[in-house]
């Protein structure tokens, strides 16, 4: 299985992944998406609509080079065309196993600011001094 996969494979066994159109669309309305990935096969509508969802938001679309079928194998389904990631740092793992950093090079930096950014965020802040 191609590394890109696995880490497809990785977002849903962690449940940071969406898989299928409905649960798609609502991980982007919300604002839970970063990363939409759509399958190389997926149909022109299926595109559009990735595309439309992604627009004047903070979330990134990437056409993976992978079939329908390639994709649902990946996450034990029989077909998968459309797929949210939530979480940025395996978004921007799966983006750079692709190894298309002239086409990806804008996504991949878009998704590791957004990972370091949530990693901040979860860091605890160093606890304060004590004055006597």
């Amino acid at each position: 299985m191609d590394k890109s996969l696995r880490y497809l494979s990785l977002a849903r066994k962690a449940g940071l992944a969406e898989l299928g159109e409905e649960p798609t669309v609502t991980a982007s309305q919300s604002g839970k998406a970063k990363l939409i990935v759509v399958a190389s096969d997926a149909s022109d509508h299926t595109w559009r609509k990735a595309k439309s969802l992604v627009a004047g938001r903070n979330q990134q679309l990437v056409r993976l080079p992978f079939t329908k079928d390639e994709m649902g194998l990946a996450i034990g389904r029989t077909s998968l065309a459309i797929a949210a990631i939530t979480d940025s740092g395996i978004g921007a793992s799966l983006v750079e196993a692709l190894g298309r950093p002239e086409e990806l090079g804008d996504t991949l930096l878009v998704l590791k600011a957004d990972a370091a950014r949530e990693k901040q965020r979860s860091r605890p802040g160093k606890p304060k001094k004590k004055e006597h």
